[in-house]
């Protein structure tokens, strides 16, 4: 294996490949990154055996090619090499199979590598009818989802996002059962059948980071146990979780008793400045309570103080409400608003509060309130 190539060019792709690198690996092989180079390209190969990605680099793109071949390098080692050299050319060449040299500008690295035949075949299988959707409503989905998932591995299937498809409807639903984030889309073409799929968020939230937000079309190609998705020249690959995800849409109020509108950026900001006082160990908890068109939020810690912080609402009817719910749950599903305003909705202060998007009728955020009162 010999050849050049521009420095950013394969930086660009190491930087996709080295999100399913982990330094937690057992097996040595799965620490590094496969090259391999073939006479229409470099191929360049990572997994964690959770996330496997291979992102191709077409010839056209490298600078030479004088020899085949294929090796894998230490991918830690080799992302910062490439990182950190000075020169616009990087020339890589492979050493009686062990050693690796990698020389740009006046910087000569010598790396020990392993041997190709030992990494695991990824078996990065397509569909012939994949699920097509723009990039930019992807990450959105996930982006409007993923905070919602539970980091607690008591009940794994919760710490994934569940995929449901029905002809030509995606909702991607999250919940730690705390909370829940609740988003769809409508797909430009029919799915023939009805897909229930739960994919590990972490995994998503790593597909987001080497995802750019343009039109173009991301792939989905769905299997039993995974899930392939197919854009640019990069394939990124993750299990998916077994067992069964909650139907949450139970959970979810079709009336209430009240609803109150509220500016996103003022309220946010209230809370923000209520949440001064509280603590992760009272869960964070604010007080809110209306009166008239007028809100109060509060909260108070013995140890601490007291604070105390009114706005001006709109309500749709005269009830009241007096409730209690924690404000880091209620931030961060504000965060995924873009609206200017924000419409929250009460039964009472045991049911679910409900926050709707005033514009953006697809996403939905539920909290279950905290009983303090």
């Amino acid at each position: 294996m010999k050849f050049s190539i521009k420095k950013e060019i394969l930086l660009h792709s190491l930087n996709a490949v080295s999100k399913a690198l982990s330094s937690k690996n057992l097996i040595p092989i799965l620490s590094g990154i496969k090259f391999n180079l073939t006479k229409n390209g470099l191929f360049l190969s990572a997994s964690d055996n959770d996330i496997s990605i291979e992102s191709f680099i077409d010839k056209t793109k490298l600078e030479n090619i004088e020899e085949t071949g294929s090796s894998v390098i230490q991918g830690r080692y080799i992302l910062e090499i490439i990182k950190k050299l000075e020169g616009r050319i990087v020339n890589i060449e492979l050493l009686d199979n062990i050693k690796v040299l990698i020389s740009c500008g006046n910087s000569e690295f010598n790396l020990n590598c392993m041997d190709a035949s030992e990494f695991p075949n990824l078996n990065m299988e397509e569909k012939k009818a994949p699920i097509s959707l723009k990039k930019s409503e992807f990450k959105d989905l996930i982006n409007k989802t993923s905070f919602a998932v539970s980091t607690q591995e008591t009940r794994p299937i919760l710490t994934g996002i569940n995929f449901k498809i029905n002809e030509n409807k995606l909702e991607c639903i999250s919940t730690d059962s705390y909370r829940l984030a609740k988003k769809y889309i409508i797909l430009n073409d029919q799915v023939d059948e009805d897909i229930n799929i739960v994919i590990p968020g972490r995994n998503l939230i790593e597909l987001t980071k080497i995802l750019e937000e343009t039109e173009d079309d991301i792939q989905m190609h769905v299997f039993n146990n995974k899930v392939l998705f197919k854009f640019d020249n990069t394939l990124f690959q993750t299990r998916v979780l077994s067992g069964t995800f909650p139907d949450v849409n139970r959970l979810i109020p079709s009336s209430f008793a009240l609803e109150i509108k509220v500016n996103n950026l003022e309220f946010y900001n209230v809370i923000d400045r209520a949440s001064l006082l509280t603590n992760e160990k009272e869960k964070h908890i604010v007080k809110f309570e209306s009166n008239n068109d007028e809100l109060v939020v509060s909260s108070n810690s013995p140890e601490i103080g007291r604070v105390e912080e009114k706005m001006s609402i709109n309500k749709n009817n005269d009830n009241e409400i007096k409730i209690a719910f924690s404000s880091k749950y209620m931030m961060d599903a504000l965060k995924t608003i873009e609206s200017k305003n924000v419409k929250l909705c009460f039964n009472n202060d045991v049911q679910p509060i409900i926050i709707k998007d005033e514009k953006d009728k697809t996403l939905l955020q539920l909290i279950l309130p905290i009983k303090t009162y």
